[in-house]
C-alpha cells in the first residue's frame, strides 16, 4: 500500500485547496436574523440554516486554531437549551489565523451558515457546521469559559451509528439525532463544543502528525497490551476518541497502546478526514507509560520449518530503517527459514525513471541482518513492469522471499516473469510448479494497479511446501467509520473478492494435483480474518486462517484509529492445520509504538512437515 505520510500529505493538499468548494448549501441565501447557536446546529447533522446570513451569534471564545487548512476559533454558548440533541458550540472559520480574539472573550459573529465536509464530498464523511465569511465583535474579554462537558463509558452508547436513510442513499444527514442511543449521535449532538475526558487509555499510539487514540471505555474489547481489538463489523468500539492539540506540537505527548492520559483532557469537539470526531485538547493529560515492550517469538526447533510474513513499508535503499528491520527479522522473529516480505521498493525508492530491480534493496536487508547476528538469507524475486503494480508512484513495489540456505532450500525453474503465468504440474505423483519463483495469473483484471502474488516452491527435510506470498488490494477509497453513510460503503472489497477467488483457485490446482501438499499463503491481505475476502480466500476447506487459533483479543497485526486488528495473515492448507503441530504468533514490534519502522507487525508459522 501507498505509505500513510504520502496519502496524507496529498489529502491535506487537497483539503486546503477545495476547502471553499467542500461545502453543502442546501438552500439560498437569505436576509440574516440573529439566532443562537443551537438553533443553528438543530438536531440534525445538517444545520437548518446553512446557506443562509446570521447576524449577531452571541458566545464565548473556547478554542482558537492558527494551524492548518481550518483557521479559525470556536465559539460557544454558556446559556444551553434542553434539547441533548442540540450542539451549543460551533467553529467560526476565518481562512487565516484569526485576530483580533482571545480565549474567553464574549463575541457577536455574523456570517454565513455552511456545511464544510472534510476530505470533499467525495470522501463520504460527515459535514461540520461553520459560520464561515465571518464579521466578529468583541462584546467583552475575561469571561469564565463554558463547562465542558464530560465524555465518558455511561455517556457513549454501546450502538455505533444508525441505519442511514434509504431514500438518501444511506445517508444519516437528515435523521433526527439520538444522542443516547448512537455514540456518533453522541459525539455530533457535542460538535464544537467544549468536553473533557478523564484518565483515558491510549488504544492508538502517537502517529508524525500529532495525533493519538483514547478510549472513554476501558474495558471495550480489550487486549492484554491495553489496546481495543475490532473483531466485527458491528461492533466498531464506540469508546474510541481522536485527540489533537491546540497547543505547541512539540509538547504533544510520544504514546504506545496502553498508556494513559491521566487527569483531564479537554477542549473542543472537531471532525476531520483523518479519523471523524477528535477532541482537539487546549488542556492535555499527563502521559503514564505502562511500559509497553517490544514482543519476541520463541526460535524454531530443527524439526520444524518457520514461515513469516513482514511488510516493511516501502523500504529502498535511501531509508535509514535497515538495521531496525534486520534487528526485528533476527532478534524478536529469531531468523525464520523463510520470509515472505512486502513493499520492497526498487532500488531508487520513489523516483520514477523506468527502475524496477530490486536487487540492491534485498541485499542491503540481507547484509543488515548479517550485521545483526542473523543467517546468510538467499533471495527470490520478480520485478514488475514499470507503475504496474500500485503502491507509491515510481517505488514499484513487490514481494520477495528471504530464506535461510542452511536450514531450506528453494526449487528453482526458470522462466517466471511480469507477465507469465506459472502454474502446476504433476511429477512422479507429486505437484510442481512450472515456474518457481512465479507469479499467479498476473495478466488478469483482478491484479490491475496492484501487486501480484509471488509463487515458490521450498524444500524443508525433503518434503516441498509451497509458499504464496500476497499483497492485496489496499483499502483506499473505502468510507470510514463514522461516514455519513451507515453502513459505510467498502468499495476496495470488489478487487480484492476477485484476488482471493484467483488465489484460491490456484491453491485448489495444487491440492488437485497432490491432496496432501503443504501450502501456505501468506501476506498483506488488506483485510480482517472475518471479512469475505478471507471466506474466499479459505475457500471451502482449501485453505485456514491461521491468526484465528490465536485467541480473540490477540487477533491483531495493524491498529488504525484506535482499533487494533488483522490485515495480514497466514492461511495453511489440511496437511498442516491437521497433521503438523502448527504454533501461530503474532509478534506485536511495531503497530502499537509511535516509534514504530513500519505500520505492521510480523506473522510467524512453525510447524513440523
Amino acid at each position: 500500500m501507498p505509505s500513510k505520510s504520502s496519502a496524507r500529505l496529498a489529502a491535506l493538499t487537497v483539503a486546503a485547496a477545495c476547502s471553499a468548494a467542500s461545502t453543502i448549501v442546501l438552500t439560498s441565501p437569505a436576509h440574516a436574523e440573529s439566532v443562537r447557536i443551537h438553533d443553528i446546529q438543530g438536531s440534525t447533522r445538517m444545520s437548518p440554516y446553512a446557506g443562509k446570513q446570521v447576524t449577531d451569534v452571541a458566545g464565548i471564545v473556547t478554542g482558537i486554531r492558527t494551524y492548518g487548512s481550518s483557521r479559525g476559533f470556536w465559539i460557544q454558548d454558556p446559556n444551553a437549551d434542553a434539547d441533548p440533541a442540540t450542539s451549543e458550540g460551533v467553529f467560526v472559520f476565518t481562512s487565516s489565523a484569526p485576530k483580533g480574539v482571545a480565549v474567553g472573550d464574549a463575541v457577536t459573529v455574523s456570517g454565513t451558515v455552511t456545511e464544510y465536509v472534510p476530505g470533499g464530498a467525495t470522501s463520504g464523511n460527515q459535514s461540520v457546521t461553520e459560520i464561515t465569511k465571518p464579521t466578529t465583535t468583541v462584546v467583552s474579554s475575561g469571561k469564565t469559559l463554558p463547562a465542558a462537558t464530560a465524555i465518558t463509558s455511561r455517556s457513549v452508547p454501546a450502538a455505533y451509528a444508525p441505519a442511514g436513510d434509504t431514500a438518501a442513499g444511506g445517508s444519516v444527514n437528515a435523521l433526527p439525532l439520538k444522542p443516547s442511543k448512537y455514540a456518533l449521535d453522541h459525539y455530533e449532538a457535542l460538535e464544537g463544543m467544549s468536553v473533557r475526558v478523564t484518565d483515558t487509555r491510549v488504544v492508538g499510539a502517537t502517529d508524525p502528525y500529532t495525533e493519538l487514540w483514547v478510549t472513554v471505555k476501558p474495558h471495550e474489547n480489550r487486549n492484554r497490551h491495553g489496546g481495543t481489538v475490532y473483531g466485527a463489523y458491528d461492533d466498531q468500539n464506540s469508546g474510541r476518541l481522536q485527540i489533537q492539540s491546540l497547543g505547541a506540537t512539540a509538547d504533544f505527548p510520544k504514546a504506545n497502546v496502553g498508556d494513559t492520559l491521566t487527569g483531564s483532557t479537554a477542549g473542543p469537539l472537531d471532525y476531520n478526514q483523518f479519523g471523524g470526531y477528535t477532541l482537539v485538547a487546549s488542556e492535555l493529560g499527563t502521559l503514564k507509560s505502562a511500559g509497553l515492550e517490544r514482543e519476541t517469538t520463541r526460535k524454531q526447533r530443527s524439526s520444524e520449518l518457520a514461515v513469516a510474513t513482514y511488510n516493511v513499508e516501502n523500504l529502498d535503499p535511501s531509508d535509514g530503517t535497515f538495521a531496525a528491520h534486520a534487528a526485528a527479522i533476527v532478534n524478536n522473529l529469531k531468523s525464520p527459514d523463510i520470509v515472505s516480505l512486502e513493499e520492497i521498493q526498487d532500488n531508487n525508492g520513489a523516483k520514477n525513471d523506468g527502475t524496477v530491480a530490486a536487487d540492491q534493496t534485498l541485499t542491503k536487508l540481507i547484509d543488515a541482518i548479517v550485521a545483526a547476528g542473523g543467517p546468510k538469507y538467499d533471495w527470490r524475486a520478480i520485478d514488475p513492469a514499470d507503475g504496474s503494480d500500485g503502491g507509491e508512484p515510481g517505488g514499484n513495489i513487490r514481494q520477495a522471499f528471504l530464506f535461510n540456505p542452511e536450514r531450506v532450500s528453494f526449487a528453482d525453474r526458470a522462466g517466471g516473469d511480469a507477465t507469465t503465468a506459472t502454474g502446476v504440474t504433476k511429477i512422479r505423483g507429486k505437484a510442481h510448479l512450472t515456474l518457481s519463483p512465479g507469479r499467479i495469473a498476473p495478466a488478469d483484471e483482478a491484479w490491475k494497479n496492484s501487486r501480484k502474488p509471488l509463487a515458490g516452491e521450498f524444500v524443508f527435510r525433503g518434503r516441498s511446501v509451497f509458499v504464496i506470498a500476497n499483497h492485496f488490494n489496499s483499502k483506499g477509497g473505502d468510507q470510514g467509520l463514522t461516514a455519513q453513510y451507515q453502513p459505510p460503503s467498502r468499495s476496495s472489497e470488489t478487487q480484492r473478492h476477485q484476488q482471493a477467488t484467483l488465489v484460491n483457485a490456484f491453491v485448489k490446482d495444487i491440492l488437485d494435483t497432490q491432496k496432501n501438499a503443504d501450502v501456505i499463503t501468506l501476506g498483506d491481505i488488506n483485510d480482517f480474518e472475518f471479512s469475505q475476502t478471507t471466506k474466499l480466500l479459505e475457500g471451502r476447506g482449501e485453505l485456514w486462517s491461521a491468526i484465528k487459533s490465536l485467541p480473540r483479543s490477540e487477533r491483531y497485526s495493524y491498529v488504525y484509529q484506535g482499533n487494533s486488528q488483522v490485515l495480514d495473515q497466514i492461511l495453511i492448507s489440511p496437511s498442516i492445520r491437521r497433521d503438523c503441530d502448527f504454533e501461530y504468533d503474532s509478534v506485536h514490534v511495531n503497530a502499537e509504538f509511535h516509534d514504530q519502522i513500519s505500520d505492521h507487525d510480523p506473522q510467524i508459522l512453525r510447524f513440523r512437515p
